[in-house]
């Protein structure tokens, strides 16, 4: 397997159209406004990119070091990316065979009845557990999802965020600040403050933009940002 290579990551997320910016905010899930998002819905519904976005995320987990047993993409933006990371790495196990790997998928909603397993999954993650999530504003959704695993005592290796936006909670944590309080390891394969400027100058949105963006990083980065 190649090793992880952070210029070709950033490469990869530039040339798929990842980033994009707006003229007036957008609500972002988190509930913030921003004049700019990262979305990888452009690579997880194709077949291709996504292998090829495992193979970053298998080399990721390579190169830090994790012991994973089962990917786990929390739901449901990086579910698709859990399942196929983990059944490549799965592939490549000397040990693959019948009931050697379990294809983990959380459910969105929990159902009202039934054990845990089936209630939360539909494949209960064993083992020791990487989890991944697509894009992380505050991280919400991310810890919610950690403290659900916490409570069925899944064993959680580590996380890894594809985007990190490097943004400040309202508590005033970023999110490996956050997630790591709850007692879990943080990644990120790529961040904002790193891409913003390259995606700023491809896609040359107005300089209102820029600025715009600029004091959304004076009020909620974990570092200031200057693109124009």
């Amino acid at each position: 397997m190649k090793k992880f290579n952070q210029d070709e990551f950033n490469k990869f997320i530039e040339e798929n159209d990842i980033y994009g910016f707006f003229d007036e905010p957008i609500t972002l899930k988190s509930g913030r406004k921003s004049h700019f998002y990262a979305n990888w819905r452009n690579v997880v519904e194709d077949a291709y990119l996504t292998d090829k976005l495992a193979d970053f995320v298998l080399s990721f987990v390579r190169e830090k070091g994790l012991e994973v047993d089962t990917f786990y993409g929390v739901p449901e933006g990086a579910t698709k990316l859990g399942v196929i990371t983990q059944y490549k790495m799965a592939q490549n196990s000397p040990d693959y065979s019948k009931r050697s790997h379990v294809l983990s998928m959380g459910r969105a909603k929990p159902k009202d009845h039934g054990a845990p397993k089936d209630r939360y999954f539909v494949g209960m993650p064993r083992g020791k557990v990487v989890v991944i999530e697509d894009v992380t504003t505050t991280g919400g959704s991310l810890i919610k999802t950690l403290k659900g695993l916490k409570e069925t005592h899944i064993n959680v290796s580590g996380v890894i965020s594809l985007t990190n936006r490097m943004e400040k909670r309202d508590d005033g944590l970023s999110v490996k600040e956050a997630v790591e309080k709850e007692g879990f390891r943080f990644y990120n394969m790529s961040s904002s403050l790193d891409l913003l400027p390259i995606m700023y100058k491809k896609l040359k949105p107005k300089e209102d933009v820029g600025k715009a963006i600029e004091s959304e990083f004076g009020e909620y980065g974990v570092a200031p940002l200057k693109l124009s």
